[in-house]
């Protein structure tokens, strides 16, 4: 249900990581179907410098409007410019096409506390 190689946090993004101190960020299948269908995002700038649970990203739908948190804290290296002409895609792929942002992690053991698929899945349940 929830990818295998990705972390998850408790506030419904996932992480993958992979890329040297470079993670990309996006949001659950669980957070895209609680919110409906997405019909604007507003993505952060690169070059950009976040805190560990900063809102970076503004997901409006058709039910309403959510903050996406950054992960863990460092600098905006690239943003999804596709989800600008068709931000439903994080409706339909959001372990794919639907990613919202990378970002260089300036410390890596702020994701420590990342959830794993299973622990992510029991969590989602409650």
């Amino acid at each position: 249900m929830y990818p295998e190689d990705l972390k998850y946090t408790d506030k419904h993004e996932w992480v993958r990581t992979g890329n040297g101190s470079t993670v990309r960020v996006g949001i659950t299948s669980y957070a895209a179907d609680a919110l409906g269908d997405v019909v604007y995002v507003s993505l952060p700038q690169v070059g950009e410098e976040v805190a560990k649970d900063d809102a970076c990203v503004e997901v409006e739908s058709t039910k309403s409007v959510s903050d996406v948190f950054s992960p863990a804290s460092g600098v905006i290296t690239s943003v999804n410019e596709l989800l600008n002409t068709t931000p439903e895609v994080i409706n339909s792929d959001p372990y794919g096409d639907g990613w919202m942002f990378e970002i260089e992690i300036s410390d890596p053991s702020e994701l420590d506390d990342a959830l794993d698929s299973d622990a992510y899945a029991e969590f989602a349940e409650e």
